[in-house]
């Protein structure tokens, strides 16, 4: 009952504006036919709205810590830190610029290349509170199934149960959200649809692709059940987020409040 209530919390503490804050951890395609260098874009803002993009790892005072704390990637079961790869860049919204970071991989093999994002908690000042979005991304080679539903036992991850690269618009995702290799009952989740296409060159979003037609449709909301479950449906071909907010086993940074969330990015494709 404690960890439901700390749960439902955190979730009206870090949503009391209608748009959700969403770690992105962007490539253009997750399924790739054979083996090529890929780019991934590392952008901390609002998927659907694009009404502000926050700077990576903010800090509420003079501290001088890095904006990632670890970056890597899972390869059969073989991980590769990716942290000396990472450029910072300055990345557009439609509204604001903020810091963001960039890196190419080379997915050479094939299978599947699991990356992990742990983010430095950002400072959110409106609510005096931290938030740390430790992010999942797979892209798979050629089609072999190796990594997609690796328990790496993190402090906030979500375990895919369907493929996150292979699934049609109009179909299902379902995950289990974790902490430290254990299931995290009843979380609440937020899920976001990236309402804009990202332009690699220029580092910056497009417009909009579809309108909401009210606020409550820009961050969707849902509970997994008593074992960590959750299934959601996918009704449109692009990327989504998903976010499982206040999961992870720390819940304090720096003497403040710590919403520490699981994040995972699937990509559905359209069915022609």
């Amino acid at each position: 009952m404690k960890l439901l209530l700390t749960s439902i919390s955190l979730t009206l503490l870090l949503t009391a504006s209608a748009f959700a804050h969403f770690q992105m951890l962007y490539t253009p395609e997750s399924a790739l036919g054979q083996g090529a260098n890929i780019p991934l874009r590392l952008v901390f803002n609002h998927p659907f709205a694009d009404e502000h993009t926050m700077d990576m790892g903010k800090q509420h005072d003079s501290a001088a810590l890095s904006p990632v704390e670890a970056f890597y990637v899972v390869h059969k079961e073989r991980k590769t830190d990716l942290l000396e790869s990472l450029k910072q860049i300055s990345f557009k919204g439609n509204t604001n610029e903020a810091v963001a970071f960039a890196a190419e991989y080379a997915a050479r093999r094939m299978g599947d290349h699991l990356f992990v994002l742990q983010p430095a908690p950002y400072y959110e000042g409106n609510e005096d509170a931290y938030i740390q979005q430790i992010t999942k991304l797979v892209v798979n080679v050629a089609g072999l199934p190796t990594d997609w539903n690796s328990v790496l036992g993190l402090k906030a991850e979500i375990v895919p149960m369907t493929p996150p690269y292979a699934v049609w618009a109009g179909s299902t995702f379902s995950g289990i959200v974790m902490s430290e290799g254990e299931p995290v009952p009843f979380a609440e989740l937020e899920i976001e649809y990236l309402n804009h296409d990202v332009d690699l060159p220029t580092n910056s979003m497009g417009s909009a692709k579809v309108e909401a037609p009210h606020d409550s449709f820009v961050t969707l909301s849902l509970t997994a059940d008593a074992n960590g479950v959750f299934t959601f449906g996918l009704p449109k071909a692009g990327w989504w987020g998903f976010a499982a907010l206040g999961s992870g086993s720390d819940d304090e940074y720096k003497g403040k409040e710590l919403s520490q969330d699981a994040v995972i990015w699937v990509q559905a494709k359209e069915m022609k």
